[in-house]
């Protein structure tokens, strides 16, 4: 009744279809939010929990010691070490940890 009553264009969150602009958060939309959602979210995604695999799985190599590898490090090039006389590990040894 609202949107058809004023010459300006209304705008609503759950408001149903006749308003002129629908708005939905992103997080809602996403799949990012907790907890009970609102009727009118219809998520288009479960990002939550692709997001939470991946930062889970990052902290256990983290954790684990296998994240960094050598191949996803940089090193100290043979030709700069040998000039500051420091001695560099083999690339295929792993580090001791203190």
């Amino acid at each position: 009744m609202i949107t058809e009553s004023v010459s300006v264009p209304t705008i609503g969150i759950g408001a149903g279809v006749h308003c002129d602009i629908q708005v939905l958060v992103l997080h809602d939309m996403l799949g990012l939010s907790f907890g009970k959602q609102a009727r009118f979210v219809r998520p288009y995604a479960n990002l939550r929990e692709a997001i939470t695999e991946a930062v889970t799985k990052y902290a256990d190599d983290v954790r684990n010691g296998t994240y960094p590898s050598h191949a996803e490090s940089y090193s100290l090039p043979a030709e700069a070490a040998e000039e500051m006389n420091i001695n560099v590990p083999a690339k295929n040894s792993k580090a001791e940890k203190s």
